[in-house]
């Protein structure tokens, strides 16, 4: 049996270049092809600036000649040249555009569909059992933030290559006019990318207390929203509000930080830019007074100088973005707990332009004979739970677990089924150990209806099948007892039901899981306290039914008369263990809080204790 997972560190941040190098190769050939169209695509402006420059330089050439006598039809023929150079690049740079938008775009998508895949099928997939580290609403966050920020790092990667050419272009040219001013303008620039660097830690734990913030007024309102009724009940509409006003401030003034600290870096990058600019005007300006800077080679700093400065400051944004996607594989990683952060960016097909191939077929098991399970513990952190367990289910038997509430009849089932951690004991099927029971016990093998059910926002029918053959619908719903529900829902089984639909009462949802387990075909069927909503002549109705038309082997957590009298045998739980087990009549006979929980029953009238 699986062990409950142990806490994991998050991932050193060197940990974010191997990472990104294992998910960029995913598809090496598309992310050559973006590095080669963006870097034409950021060099462009280059021999763009360059062509303008020596368009000047002729022009100023011709001047010269006309000033002399001589002929200016060479130097205006090659200026003309230069102008057809600019128009030719200038144009193909529109194309290079939609070329290299159209890879990225591709490229994008394919990673942030690779890593939800990850992240997805290693929480549904892995063997054990595993809780999630936070709420629902954060792993939301998680999936939807932190894989969109690891996605859109590719574009530091892609536009680098470019942006790092044209600045070696751009310093090339500007040297070979003039080094010195060159090396003025360049060193703020190189102070900026050190500035950055020294505000990483900063940077990262700016992003992760906002990201954390965000989480827990996700959590709080999807909270909320699941317990209208509650607050209402309670009169604590003015207490919730307030307590998500200080969550709301909380996210406000961490939110303002990471905004604040990017806008800082953005406005220390414009005024190194303007400061640059400046540089180049006066130096500039004062040298071709002097003769020493011609026209052409002032319009070449002036032109490079702009870009140049912003690619300096680009580097500079891309050490934080780098330190911000730290910050989500770090969250990515807690979220799969015990797994490598190498889970992340495993290579598996996405699908994005076929469809998924045809699911596995169902293994092929021989029918149960015995299910049984010896010395089962699974305690919960408040020490709660289940400890020692040990009985049999044989096929065809119909074995009821009762016992009064916090019992720990449910918490078995779910132990027992792999759908929480446990610290000891086996499982076995037909004498073989089950080594992961959370894959093994699964529809052929076994369906489970939990006391609680989810129902999605879709159609009835589509909630009843979930996938299975239209040819197993009605003999489902009639087993469930759901065919008197159809006649009064708007529009049948097509009536759209859940959260965004019709607000089915307890005992619809109820028997709508119960008709969803019984869609497909299992050997043993699991039923945690499913009757609790139900009226006598209903349950009788389920469980005679499934009696009839069914040799299904039935584990049903139940305090109900009609279940417990139709039991072949019943384990009676108390304070986490079982203590007896038998036929009703010899737990009746023999056992004084098994006669305790009859006569509670009788008294609420409908035989059982209440849960």
């Amino acid at each position: 049996m699986t062990t409950a997972p142990t806490s994991k560190s998050t991932t050193p941040p060197d940990r974010t270049f191997a990472l990104s190098k294992r998910l960029f190769a995913y598809r090496p050939g598309l992310f050559v092809f973006n590095l080669f169209m963006w870097g034409m695509f950021h060099v462009a402006p280059a021999l763009i600036i360059l062509a303008v420059s020596r368009v000047f330089g002729q022009l100023d050439q011709a001047e010269i000649l006309r000033n002399g006598g001589e002929s200016v039809a060479p130097a205006i023929a090659a200026a003309w040249v230069f102008v057809a150079w600019f128009a030719v690049v200038r144009a193909s740079r529109f194309g290079v555009f939609y070329g290299a938008f159209r890879a990225f775009i591709e490229f994008w998508y394919t990673l942030d569909a690779l890593v939800r895949r990850n992240l997805l099928g290693y929480l549904l997939t892995t063997p054990g059992s595993r809780r999630l580290p936070d709420t629902p609403a954060e792993a939301v966050s998680r999936f939807r933030d932190d894989v969109e920020d690891v996605a859109m790092y590719t574009e530091v990667w892609i536009d680098s290559a470019g942006i790092f050419l044209y600045s070696v272009i751009a310093i090339t040219l500007m040297a070979r006019v003039d080094p010195l001013i060159t090396v003025l303008v360049c060193a703020p620039l190189l102070l900026m990318v050190a500035f950055v660097q020294k505000l990483s830690p900063t940077i990262r734990s700016y992003r992760r207390r906002m990201r954390e913030a965000t989480a827990r007024v996700t959590d709080f309102v999807g909270e909320t929203f699941g317990a209208v009724s509650a607050v209402k009940l309670a009169a604590r509409e003015d207490g919730m509000v307030a307590h998500l006003r200080s969550l709301g401030e909380t996210r406000r003034h961490a939110a303002l930080r990471d905004v604040l600290l990017t806008e800082l870096i953005r406005g220390v990058n414009t005024n190194m830019v303007n400061l640059a600019v400046g540089l180049v005007l006066l130096l500039g300006a004062n040298k071709i007074r002097g003769g020493t800077l011609e026209i052409a080679d002032f319009v070449l700093f002036i032109g490079l100088l702009p870009r140049l400065t912003g690619s300096m400051g680009y580097f500079g944004d891309a050490i934080a973005r780098h330190r911000r996607t730290g910050v989500s594989y770090d969250r990515m990683t807690r979220l799969l707990q015990d797994g490598s952060d190498a889970k992340i960016v495993e290579h598996h097909p996405v699908y994005l332009h076929s469809g998924p191939p045809a699911p596995p077929t169902a293994p092929s098991e021989l029918p149960l004979e015995e299910l049984r399970v010896s010395n089962l513990t699974a305690t919960h952190d408040s020490g709660l739970g289940v400890r020692d367990a040990s009985f049999s289910v044989r096929q065809g038997e119909f074995v009821v677990i009762t016992g009064r509430i916090g019992s720990g009849k449910s918490t078995l089932l779910r132990a027992l089924l792999g759908l929480i951690p446990v610290q000891s004991g086996t499982v076995e099927w037909n004498g073989r150990t089950v080594e992961d029971p959370a894959t093994f016990l699964v529809p052929p093998r076994s369906a489970y209806t939990s006391q609680i059910p989810s129902l999605f926002s879709d159609s009835l029918r589509e909630n009843v099948l979930s996938g299975s053959d239209e040819a197993r619908l009605a003999r489902a719903v009639r087993l469930a007892v759901l065919e008197p529900d159809l006649a009064q829902l708007p529009q049948g089984l097509d009536t759209p039901v859940g959260a965004r639909g019709v607000k089915l009462s307890g005992g619809q949802m109820q028997r709508t899981a119960v008709a969803r387990m019984l869609a497909r075909d299992a050997d043993l069927l699991v039923f945690d306290d499913v009757s609790s909503a139900l009226d006598a002549r209903t349950e009788a109705q389920l469980w005679d039914g499934l009696f009839s038309e069914t040799d299904s082997t039935c584990l049903v957590v139940s305090h109900r008369r009609a279940a417990l009298t139709r039991a072949d045998r019943i384990l009676l739980m108390q304070d986490g263990r079982i203590v007896d087990g038998g036929t009703l009549a010899e737990l009746l006979d023999r056992s004084e809080e098994m006669r305790a929980l009859w006569t509670d029953g009788e008294s609420q009238g409908q035989g059982g204790v209440k849960r």
